[in-house]
């Protein structure tokens, strides 16, 4: 009886040594992976646009949500408008984008995408914007009340 209780306590020993090393395994690598994302993540917003390109974000809610960001070759004097609708889906009513990505505000919402260049409100509609290489372009839909 004693040897097949000291097998038995042998067994769990050894379970309980490989569960507690895979569980802390997983949570370092779990954490490696979060602060790679969040180094990447700060590290897109700061870093600089080649010279020959734009960077395009998409958020939601006053940057509370991501949802896209693309790093475009353009040249000098290419209208917003035209290089969103050929790398972005994008719908649009009037001259007034209504969905990126097919993210859009519900029916009854009083939301619209706003857009910002190089952090500051654009003076006019995406289809009249020229871009300039390395501006920072953040669309983000927002409410507008």
């Amino acid at each position: 009886m004693s040897k097949w209780l000291l097998r038995l306590l042998s067994v769990l020993a050894v379970f309980g040594l490989l569960t507690g090393c895979a569980s802390d395994d997983t949570n370092e690598e779990a954490t490696t992976t979060n602060e790679s994302s969040e180094e990447a993540e700060s590290g897109q917003q700061t870093e600089e646009v080649s010279e020959d390109s734009v960077r395009i974000t998409i958020t939601k809610d006053k940057e509370a949500e991501f949802i896209h960001e693309k790093e475009i070759e353009i040249e000098e004097g290419d209208i917003l408008m035209d290089v969103m609708k050929e790398n972005f889906y994008v719908e649009e009513e009037d001259n007034f984008i209504t969905s990126i990505e097919r993210v859009a505000p519900k029916e009854d919402e009083k939301k619209a995408w706003m857009f910002f260049v190089n952090d500051e409100m654009a003076p006019v509609g995406a289809h009249e914007f020229e871009l300039t290489p390395g501006d920072k372009i953040r669309f983000d839909l927002q409410s507008w009340e």
